[in-house]
């Protein structure tokens, strides 16, 4: 939420769009800009009903994920060759109006590349209070995880993250932010975080250790 104007974070699911207009008329203030974290289904669903509403909203997402909304599985040549999970819409209409890269600054908000639950997944922190919007990366659902390890009572994020290594790497990396506050895309918001994704990043780092070892053997 700027001063003036609303920046909206992923779309959710096909039913949500509605609630998420009424959530904005009840702020009182316009949605100036649409920022995906990734193109999953769950997180683009959204999408092209509120771009009926709101046609002139300008759509941000990394060039990767990108052609994920078109339906493209391909990966770039430096990218690991594991495939891409994870649910994508076929019939999305709506396209990109602008990629975002690393470093970013949209608003209040910097952009921040989280490659591992898809090639393009992107994060994004507020400047003014260091809250952190995490997409997938994360999961509190079930308990706090790194995307890719795997929750009984939540295991959906886990089966649909494309590479562990690289989300193992981007979780450290959003862990160096020192975030304030966790948001993340299944699960509550987590307060003061810093302990539990310490440790969230430790087990996930154990259990691809674990995983090598026996690759090895």
């Amino acid at each position: 939420m700027e001063e003036d104007e609303l920046t909206l974070v992923d779309t959710a699911l096909p039913y949500s769009s509605k609630g998420i207009l009424q959530a904005a008329g009840q702020i009182g203030k316009p949605i100036t800009r649409i920022l995906l974290t990734h193109a999953h289904e769950d997180h683009v669903g959204g999408l092209d009903a509120l771009k009926q509403v709101l046609p002139d909203v300008p759509v941000h997402i990394s060039s990767p994920d990108a052609r994920l909304m078109a339906g493209d599985r391909t990966l770039d040549p430096n990218e690991p060759d594991t495939p891409i999970r994870g649910g994508v819409r076929k019939k999305l209409n709506t396209r990109a109006d602008i990629f975002l890269q690393e470093g970013d600054r949209i608003g209040s908000l910097l952009a921040v590349s989280t490659p591992g639950h898809t090639p393009g997944s992107m994060a994004f922190l507020d400047t003014r209070n260091n809250a952190l919007i995490a997409g997938d990366a994360f999961q509190t659902k079930g308990g706090i995880a790194v995307a890719g390890q795997l929750r009984l009572w939540f295991p959906f994020p886990a089966m649909a993250t494309w590479n562990k290594q690289a989300a193992l790497d981007s979780a450290r990396k959003l862990w160096g932010y020192r975030p304030s506050l966790l948001s993340v895309g299944h699960g509550q918001m987590m307060k003061q975080p810093g302990t539990a994704i310490e440790r969230a990043i430790a087990e996930a780092e154990q259990n691809l250790e674990r995983i090598q070892q026996q690759r090895s053997n």
